[in-house]
This record gives structure tokens, C-alpha cells and sequence, in this order.
């Protein structure tokens, strides 16, 4: 068999040979979104976890085309992730109180990966940032993104009887968190 330069089984994404940092935020953004997608199939006896991380893997999607392509993140989108926010930190608010470790049931492990991702897809964000105007929601929705996967990720502990396991740093002092929580009025 003669295969052409051209052939797509060779290619496993187009913009692989580019050198913007563009290539690597959308490489960071497949990589949350696959892990999100892996949190998602775990979750089934947890239903609204499962609903919220079906819902969220095309917004991380839309997340990772709206650098390069057409913005697909809407202040709608924003609200809504904010929303989700709102519902787990009232159900984990006790337990995120001070600094927690990444740790307990599977699925909950798998969530905090995904909020590391998250993490990283911020980070390469600013990157992309330092070469190209990058729209702030973007910024928001990342940063978000991350604080939602890591509250669902104590949600899920919590519903699976798993008590969180406070970390203290011998690094940098800790006082339980002042955090100020959205007021939905």
C-alpha cells in the first residue's frame, strides 16, 4: 500500500508542527476534557454530578475552540457554570474551610485531575495571552472551571461517605479560609 503525505492517519491534530502557544492550550484543553469525560462515566450513581459533568465536557470543548476559533463561551455560560458553583458550595461549604487533600474515592481523585488540568489550561491560557489578546470570560470560565471540579470533588466524597483529610503546610502558615461566597440575592 502507498500512503500520501497527505493521508489523515497520519495526523493526529493539524496544528501540531505550529509554534504558538496556542497548540499547547488546545492540547491542555483535550486533556481536561478527557478526564472530565473518563469523572463523568464513573459518576452514573451520583446523578447530578454526572448530569453537571455532561453538561460541562462540550463547554470545556468550547473552551479549547475559542482561542483559535470563534469565541463560544457566553456570559449565559458564565452565569450558569457560577450557578453550579453555588449548589456544591452549599452542599461542601464545612469541608472546604481550610486546605483539603486530593484523595478519597476514585471518582473524587479523578475530579481533583481534572481540577489540576484546569489548572494547567489557566496557566497555558496566560501563555497564549502573552502572544495574542485573549478575551477575559475565557479567563473566567478557566479559573472557574477549576474551582468547580474541585468542589464536585468533595461533593462526591461526601456523598460517598469519604471524610476530607485537612492539609496543613509546613511550607506556608494556614488559617481556615476567609472565603467570601456569592450571595444569590
Amino acid at each position: 500500500m502507498i500512503l500520501t503525505k497527505k493521508d489523515l492517519r497520519f495526523v493526529c491534530y493539524p496544528f501540531m508542527r505550529e509554534t504558538a502557544s496556542t497548540v499547547d492550550y488546545e492540547i491542555r484543553t483535550d486533556s481536561l476534557t478527557t478526564q472530565m469525560g473518563l469523572a463523568a462515566s464513573l459518576t452514573k450513581e451520583i446523578p447530578e454530578v454526572y448530569s453537571d459533568l455532561m453538561e460541562l465536557l462540550p463547554m470545556a470543548y468550547h473552551l479549547n475552540g475559542s482561542v483559535r476559533g470563534k469565541l463560544a463561551i457566553a456570559e449565559s455560560d458564565l452565569n450558569r457554570l457560577s450557578d453550579i458553583y453555588d449548589f456544591y458550595v452549599a452542599e461542601v461549604k464545612e469541608s472546604i474551610e481550610t486546605f483539603v487533600l486530593p484523595q478519597g474515592s476514585t471518582v473524587s481523585c479523578i475530579l481533583h485531575t481534572c481540577r489540576s488540568e484546569a489548572k494547567k489550561s489557566v496557566r497555558a491560557l496566560h501563555i497564549v495571552s502573552t502572544e495574542k489578546e485573549v478575551p477575559s470570560i475565557l479567563f473566567d470560565y478557566a479559573h472557574l472551571l477549576a474551582n468547580v471540579l474541585f468542589v464536585m470533588a468533595v461533593y462526591v466524597n461526601k456523598q460517598l461517605g469519604v471524610k476530607e483529610i485537612p492539609f496543613i503546610s509546613k511550607s506556608y502558615p494556614t488559617k481556615p479560609m476567609k472565603r467570601k461566597w456569592r450571595n444569590k440575592s
